[in-house]
Order: C-alpha cells, then structure tokens, then sequence
C-alpha cells in the first residue's frame, strides 16, 4: 500500500473513532439510565444543597430539565461537584455529559477546548465587595488593593486586564474555589474579593455583618453563564440547547408548572407544538412527544426556576434584569419551536 493511501486510512480511521467516541452521547446515556451532570461544589442560587442534602439552584434546574426531556423523570439524574480546574476535563474526558456549572462563554472556551455552549442560562458580569472601612465607593480607587480571587475563573484575567488599562496595580491571592476565596477575604488576607455579582450578593448571607461590607456598584465584564457539551454530537448539544428555550418559551406564553396539565386541552398552536400535541418537535429531538411537557411539569419555565432560586422566592431577591424575558426589556430569547 503506497504511503499516501495508508495515511488517508489512518487518518479516516482516527476520524471515524473520533466521530464514534462523541457521536452517541444520547444511546450511552439511555444504556446506563441518567444524565451525568457536572455542577459547582456549592454556590447559592446556582448549585448548592439544603439542610436534607438535596441539590438546589438554576444550574441544578438545567440538569433536570435535561433528564426530563430524556426520561420524562428528573430524577434520573447523576450530579457531580466539581471545582473551576476540573470541570472542562470532566466533560472532555466523557466522565459528566453534561457541565451547567457557572461558567462563562468566552471565543477560546467555545473554539479550543473541543466543547461547545449551548446557551446562556444567566447573563451575569463581574463585580467586587469590599470591606466598608477600606473607604472606597469605585473601583477605580481600589489601586494597590490585595483582592481574593478564584483560580481558573475568566475573573483573573478581567481583573489583569481591567487594572492594567486604568494604569492600577494590586496584589492577587488565588484560591482554588470561590468558597475559599471569601473566607480569605473574611479573615482579612485581602481587601477586596471578586466574583460574578449574583455571587457576591450570594456571600452576604453567609457573613455575620453584612453592613460591614458592600458591593461596588460598577461591573467589569460581560458573563454570559451557560451550559457546555462536547463537540460532535449535534443530537445532545440540539437537546440540551431545546431544554432551555423549551423553558424559555414555556413563561413566554404562559405554561407554567401548575397550570400544564390543562393545558394539554389548548386550542393555541403554539401551546400545542410546545406540549407535543401537534407537530415533531420530540421526533426532531430524537425524543419522546412529551419531552417538553415533561420538562415544565418537573421543573418549570424559565421564570419559576429563576424567582425561586435567584429571583422574588428567594433569600437573594435578585432583579431579573437582563434575564428577563426579550418582550420584558431582558435578554432570554426562546427560538420558536415550530
């Protein structure tokens, strides 16, 4: 066999092993009966557990929601913490199929680490709380400041770059998750911590003084936070994406977990299509009918995950925002399932 057919056979066969490897993320988790999700080690609002152990937040809703659209039970769930340096290797690796674990959509993330974003669940961006006696009211006038940060965060590099277009300097302390870093900004080892803003309002409520501190009002950086899936395997990335406009486009016309199973009587085409009354949308998916009708019924629309997690429901009370709905001034746009 002369060199350039054995090459062209090498190379089709690593593509091929490739393209195997990725390509059947759905029948891998149908064979062994859950999703395998990736999450954060603890973060209010977003992935952290109650008194009895269970597993709360938006990023937690994401999971099940996924499992619902596979298995019409969200149950079948398998949650993994991980911490900021392992979770793009987890997902590389095949160990979680999923990672809705805080993290922000960035061009390198999205092209070079073989993974792709499926969405923005949050739109967030980076702030900064200080310690009332530092005496500062801008972030401009934290020069020389020693700040608390997490290691392996998009928050590292914003802070380098921000002080160093404002010709400031400061001293960075890294630790290896976000819990870790407030508790070194609580000891005093710094001035100032930094994080995305709806995790500083997070860190409020575990301080005893919360009126000894505050959060500057200024952000900056852009945050989307979203889901991640490998690259590949465009049937899961398709149906991880389609949970969250599913959500999405439930609060949009009014589908909500209380009122969806009498809305399976409907005469609205568009209630019809999103219930799978009507239409392929399951088919297309490569699911069941009711994929989205199980998904509301476990979870809820996009609106009652964010109020109880982050929003009016609870203990952070967190505007939506820009996470409000596009007719609603916010950014969460649902593509028309149609």
């Amino acid at each position: 066999m002369k060199l350039f057919q054995k090459l062209t056979l090498s190379i089709a066969t690593l593509a091929l092993a490739s393209t195997v490897s990725t390509a059947d993320t759905l029948d891998q988790i149908k064979k062994k009966g859950y999703v395998s999700c990736g999450i954060s080690g603890g973060q209010v609002g977003f992935a952290s557990p109650d008194s009895s152990g269970k597993w709360t937040g938006i990023d937690i809703d994401m999971c099940r929601g996924v499992a619902s659209a596979v298995f019409g039970d969200d149950s079948k769930l398998k949650l993994i913490p991980l911490t900021a340096k392992e979770r793009f290797t987890a997902l590389q690796s095949g160990e979680v199929d999923l990672l809705s674990r805080i993290t922000t959509w960035t061009q390198t993330r999205d092209t070079a680490l073989g993974l792709d974003f499926t969405g923005v669940n949050y739109y967030d961006g980076q702030g900064f709380l200080i310690n009332k006696d530092l005496g500062v009211n801008s972030v401009k006038e934290l020069d020389g400041a020693t700040i608390c940060i997490q290691a392996g965060t998009t928050h590292e590099l914003n802070i380098a770059d921000y002080f160093k277009a404002n010709n400031m300097t400061y001293k960075g302390i890294s630790y290896d998750t976000s819990a870790q870093a407030i508790e070194g900004f609580k000891s005093g080892r710094c001035d100032v911590t930094s994080n995305d803003s709806s995790q500083l309002y997070a860190f409020l409520l575990n301080l005893k003084d919360p009126s000894k501190v505050k959060v500057l009002p200024e952000l900056i950086s852009k945050e989307p936070l979203g889901p991640l899936v490998r690259q590949g395997d465009d049937k899961w990335f398709n149906i991880v994406r389609w949970t969250h406009f599913a959500m999405l486009n439930a609060e949009e016309i009014g589908v909500n977990q209380k009122n969806v199973d009498s809305m399976m009587k409907t005469k609205n085409p568009a209630i019809k299509r999103l219930l799978g009354i009507t239409g392929k949308a399951g088919e297309n998916l490569g699911l069941d009918a009711k994929w989205a009708y199980s998904i509301i019924k476990n979870v809820g629309n996009y609106g009652e995950s964010f109020d109880r997690n982050l929003g009016k429901d609870s203990p952070l009370k967190i505007d939506r925002g820009l996470n409000n709905l596009w007719n609603k001034g916010g950014l969460q746009y649902g593509a028309p399932i149609r």
